[in-house]
């Protein structure tokens, strides 16, 4: 079910399908009964890492966040953000349930992959 998963938030990224679509989409994939995960506990140990390659001003970035703080993040952040004018372009447009979706079905791989026309690049893994 995470390869399917994973290419709906393909496909929501390249636009051929809205985030109504894609939400829908896993929500009726985890109706199908499936084998049982592994343990959860051992997923949130897990990190996000998110990587800013800049081919332009050679300027890489490496962050990585534990599975436990994204999710936490995630639930407040469209909260928090609305009080904080800076952070509120930051979240508006960000797809918060497809993310939490995503952690909660347990993907793994990279789950964001972005590049630009000038060579930079920014993709999210889970691991």
């Amino acid at each position: 079910m995470k390869d399917e998963i994973t290419r709906i938030i393909d496909m929501v990224q390249e636009g051929k399908l809205t985030s109504d679509e894609g939400s829908e989409l896993i929500s009726a994939l985890k109706d199908e009964p499936e084998t049982p995960k592994t343990s959860s506990k051992h997923y949130l140990d897990k990190m996000v890492k998110i990587r800013v390659k800049s081919d332009s001003e050679n300027n890489n970035i490496r962050v990585n966040i534990p599975i436990r703080l994204v999710k936490f993040l995630l639930k407040a952040g469209h909260g928090i953000a609305s009080h904080i004018p800076e952070a509120k372009s930051y979240v508006e447009d960000l797809d918060v349930d497809l993310i939490m979706e995503a952690i909660d079905d347990e993907m793994e791989g990279k789950i964001v992959d972005v590049k630009s026309e000038n060579g930079d690049a920014v993709e999210v893994y889970i691991e």
